[in-house]
């Protein structure tokens, strides 16, 4: 009798086991707590660590604080954190309903649905979002119409899109570049000096390639590892602090020399930008890759601009002098959020090559920017200005490579890379 019952009991837990693995695990056994991350690798948080009701829950640097624990998996779809859940605030529907901490009350305000990344709230059919695209700390969560997005992307506790999925770092993105990495774990920035849209009115922030160097090397809001696919994306709002000489703001790499000092190589000889990018929000218009003068006389214009436009449309920007003006050309059209790669070309001293996606075009360089030396930049130069922090540019690269060859600077043949622009 004894075994009967012993035998029944495992053809029992076999049954159980059998179903859950057709079924799924059940909500109960799934619930875990932990850090959601997101956008920049960023933390959902609830403000302050307040518990009233309405307080803001946002993106913030992550601390392991319990404002930062949220339990997911629950029997009731909620998401919950220092005892109250998840919600959109007045069970709003419309894109740019804020989400905020309440009272769990069982509503469909504050159910939420993981989906391929996402988390799908219940009333409204819209995803959890960080608002504008930005990964600055402080910025309120919202609720937006799905996207493929990354401000849209959610890694949930346990590592994957639901609590029962494998750790995201199992499936190597397709790009080959580590999301969990700071943009120098995937490129050389030892060659780069990263301007950024803050600091003080006229003098922008400015990050030393020796900061952004390496695995652990700087990123922000503004300049992060995507966490879906590892591309060095660059946000420049249209509200943002800008140089002497412009109305715009930027979050762009300059160019460098290997030992820090800043590059400005001569006309002579063979230099080439070349990248793999993709622009994921654009307001108007953005230059994703620059010839600027360097030293040599009193012009801070530049040689040429790259420009995406918001209808996909790709110009390059040709001047006419260093006094200034510029010839616009157009070398190809891209949709948005599609994948594209240049090469800009310095040779001879006197022409310039540009590739896009295969297709060369080539222009003459007047004879009056030979006295002057120069730099590649690359990233987002936002060329539209407002007073809004959500409006703007933003451009991931997933490729970008320097290289010179001949005389530069009078430092002799050189050479200076980043990881190499890969298949469109």
């Amino acid at each position: 009798m004894k075994r009967r019952s012993k035998l029944l009991a495992i053809a029992t837990s076999t049954v159980i086991v059998g179903t859950l693995g057709v079924i799924g695990v059940t909500s109960a056994l799934a619930a875990t707590a932990g850090p959601i991350t997101g956008l920049g690798g960023k933390c959902v948080d609830v403000a302050s660590a307040s518990t009233a009701n309405g307080t803001a829950v946002q993106l913030y640097d992550c601390n392991g604080s319990a404002a930062q624990t949220w339990t997911v998996g629950n029997s009731d779809n909620s998401i919950k954190s220092l005892g109250k859940c998840l919600d959109v605030a007045a069970a709003g529907t419309a894109s740019g309903a804020k989400v905020q901490l309440y009272d769990c009350n069982g509503t469909a305000a504050q159910k939420w649905t993981p989906s391929n990344g996402t988390l799908v709230n219940a009333g409204s059919g819209k995803c959890l979002d960080a608002t504008g695209q930005s990964s600055a700390n402080g910025n309120q969560l919202q609720i937006w119409t799905c996207t493929t997005a990354a401000n849209q992307k959610w890694t949930l506790p346990g590592g994957g899109s639901t609590p029962t999925d494998p750790p995201t770092t199992t499936t190597p993105p397709s790009s080959g570049l580590n999301p969990n990495v700071a943009p120098g774990g995937n490129f050389n920035l030892g060659v780069w000096q990263l301007q950024l849209p803050v600091g003080s009115p006229g003098s922008p922030t400015t990050i030393s390639s020796s900061r952004l160097k390496g695995a652990n090397g700087y990123q922000d809001g503004y300049f992060f590892t995507d966490k879906t696919d590892g591309s060095m994306t660059f946000w420049a709002p249209e509200k943002g602090v800008t140089t002497p000489n412009s109305n715009y703001a930027r979050s762009e790499l300059r160019e460098m020399n290997a030992s820090g000092s800043a590059a400005d190589w001569r006309l002579a000889g063979t230099h080439r930008l070349t990248a793999t990018l993709r622009a994921t929000q654009i307001t108007k218009n953005v230059a994703v890759g620059q010839v600027h003068l360097g030293s040599g006389g009193p012009s801070t214009k530049p040689l040429l601009e790259l420009y995406y436009r918001a209808n996909g449309d790709i110009y390059i920007g040709v001047e006419i002098s260093p006094a200034g003006g510029q010839n616009l050309h157009k070398v190809g059209n891209v949709p948005i959020g599609t994948k594209w790669n240049y090469v800009i070309g310095i040779s001879g001293g006197n022409r310039i090559n540009l590739t896009v996606n295969g297709s060369s075009t080539s222009y003459p360089i007047p004879s009056s920017f030979n006295q002057y030396g120069m730099y590649f930049k690359a990233g987002s130069y936002n060329q539209s200005s407002s007073d809004s922090t959500t409006n703007g540019a933003r451009v991931a690269f997933y490729g970008l490579t320097v290289s010179h060859s001949g005389t530069r600077a009078g430092h002799g043949r050189v050479r200076s890379g980043g990881r190499p622009g890969a298949p469109g």
